[in-house]
């Protein structure tokens, strides 16, 4: 009996470790299941597209050629046109078709070459100064004394003879933007001149005024009559701009904060000719250093400032273009996803972030899907635009020109601010289930850096009219669902954008190398995707029925 009961015990737990073991196992098999089915739904492009961009990524690649090879590429230059190339090139190399798209062109063009500046005599010290693009250079090295502009027409005459040959400290902070020459402005400074000579006079007749009440409360204090306030002059930068030129200065200088921020001429460039170019230098000195050498004029110490710029202008006209890479669509070629940064930017600096930013992703996000062999449903488009910091030119253009596509332009996904990485993503109701089927594959990428698809609450935003000032607002305008994935700074490398923003600091290293190496994989899949989907995105919810006119 008792062995009979041991052999059922030992029956009983045989059973039992079968019928866990069949458990684990039956387990597992769900989890193969499971992967194989999750597998499977992959598109193994999209397998091939990350691998890649986990292995043999080369967006830094790009932007190490962007800045260090071509540098500062303001529209109409050489490196802008080296750069829309170079950009032709490389789609070409990757086995892609280039729309290459004339946007307009310039009178002229600008080249900037080295610039340097210092003080001679005082302190000595070294100038950290720009210029603005499309203004002038020096005629070589150029010394002289320095002068502080005057206001009045009083102090003009009264100090004409010491402007010729002198560098003039003008009024106001600039903001990169250089002095306006143009006629329309000088009538402008001529009223203002009219102004203050009145104003002068009527303040000469105030503190007259002023001076003979003081006596007359001294005799009688009981007198109730107050003083009246001087009329304040109007101090309008370089206001004798054009009287100052023809008295033979040699340059304008304006107190600039740091760091430095250079645009161009964009009041002036249109009525440029080769025959007609600016040449009166206008510089934006470090406002500290401004400060010094006001404080110094004022105490009338002599010394005298050296500069030497080199701003070249070439003939015109100078054509800009828009560079599209092209992998057309198998199933429905006339129908679009699209990815774009600008080509330009300004040329105190590199343009590392602005809008290499957007520049090498794209680029890098084009080559991923070709070498991984993507034959995407619908067309990719990667968008390089021309002439955004002169006004969107190029986007603008495509938008205007392309009417008959833009109903067929499933997204646009802009590029234009820091160097981070996305994390995050809010589409309309509608869109919801296409963009988050691929949540999944983003963030198997990197698990640094997760990433989330939101679907937007409440009601569609209004129709936009003004929706910002980059290249998604002319496609926004015009109906087109427009995307850019909110970024942030994970690893905590203190990134600030406006340290940079147009300025000086804008360099290859102010890039964060694994922040953008990661958006160009993430821009891929999401393009590649999106690409593939059996429909458009559905626009219902994107906005507000537009208002009639």
């Amino acid at each position: 009996m008792k062995k009979k009961s041991m052999v059922n015990r030992f029956t009983f737990s045989i059973a039992v470790a079968l019928f866990v073991l069949t458990g684990h196992l039956l387990s597992a098999q769900e989890r193969v299941d499971k992967t194989s089915s999750t597998q499977t739904a992959t598109d193994p492009v999209i397998e091939k597209i990350i691998e890649l961009g986990r292995t043999q990524n080369m967006t830094t690649e790009h932007l190490d050629i962007l800045c260090n090879r071509f540098g500062g590429r303001i529209t109409g230059s050489d490196a802008c046109e080296n750069v829309e190339n170079w950009c032709e090139h490389m789609f070409r190399k990757w086995g892609l078709e280039v729309w290459r798209e004339e946007v307009g062109q310039l009178p002229v063009g600008f080249n900037r070459g080295p610039w340097s500046g210092r003080m001679i005599g005082g302190n000595g010290m070294t100038l950290h100064f720009i210029t603005p693009s499309y203004t002038s250079g020096t005629r070589g090295v150029q010394r002289g004394h320095v002068v502080i502009e005057p206001y009045t027409q009083e102090e003009f005459d009264r100090m004409k003879g010491t402007l010729k040959g002198a560098w003039v400290l003008i009024g106001g902070r600039s903001s990169g933007w250089p002095i306006d020459f143009s006629a329309k402005e000088d009538s402008v400074r001529a009223k203002t001149i009219a102004f203050n000579t009145e104003a002068t006079i009527k303040n000469r007749e105030i503190q007259q005024y002023n001076r003979e009440l003081d006596r007359a409360k001294r005799s009688n204090p009981k007198d109730k009559r107050e003083k009246k306030e001087l009329i304040k002059l109007k101090k309008t930068p370089a206001l004798f701009y054009k009287e100052m030129k023809e008295a033979g200065i040699l340059g304008i200088i304006q107190s600039a904060p740091v760091p430095l921020t250079a645009l161009y001429d964009r009041k002036n460039i249109d009525q440029m000719s080769f025959d007609n170019l600016p040449d009166l230098p206008d510089i934006k000195l470090d406002e500290e250093q401004y400060n010094i050498i006001k404080k110094m004029v004022q105490r009338r110490e002599y010394f005298q400032l050296e500069f030497d710029i080199r701003n070249h202008f070439k003939m015109g006209p100078v054509k800009y273009y828009n560079i599209i890479g092209v992998i057309k669509g198998t199933e429905y070629p006339n129908e679009y996803v699209m990815a774009g940064g600008h080509i330009d930017s300004f040329d105190s600096a590199t343009g590392g972030v602005d809008c290499g930013v957007g520049i090498t992703p794209t680029l890098e996000a084009a080559r991923l899907i070709a070498m991984a062999g993507g034959k995407p449903k619908r067309s990719i488009l990667f968008c390089l635009w021309a002439a955004e910091e002169f006004g969107l030119l190029g986007s603008t253009h495509f938008v205007n020109s392309h009417p008959d596509k833009l109903p067929f332009i499933s997204n646009y996904f802009n590029r234009d601010g820091g160097p981070l990485v996305p994390y995050e993503i809010t589409v309309p109701p509608a869109m919801y289930d296409d963009f988050a089927a691929i949540e999944g594959a983003i963030n198997s990428i990197n698990p640094d850096f997760p990433f989330k698809v939101y679907k937007r609450e409440g009601e569609a935003p209004d129709f936009p009219v003004r929706s910002g000032g980059s290249d998604h607002a002319p496609f926004a305008k015009a109906g087109v669902p427009v995307f850019y994935p909110r970024l942030g700074d994970p690893k905590g490398y203190n990134f600030q954008y406006m340290e940079i923003w147009h300025t000086e600091s804008d360099l290859f290293n102010k890039s964060i190398p694994e922040y953008q190496e990661h958006s160009s994989v993430v821009t891929a899949v999401m393009l590649y995707h999106l690409a593939n989907l059996d429909h458009l995105l559905n626009r219902e919810g994107m906005y507000k029925e537009k208002k009639s006119q």
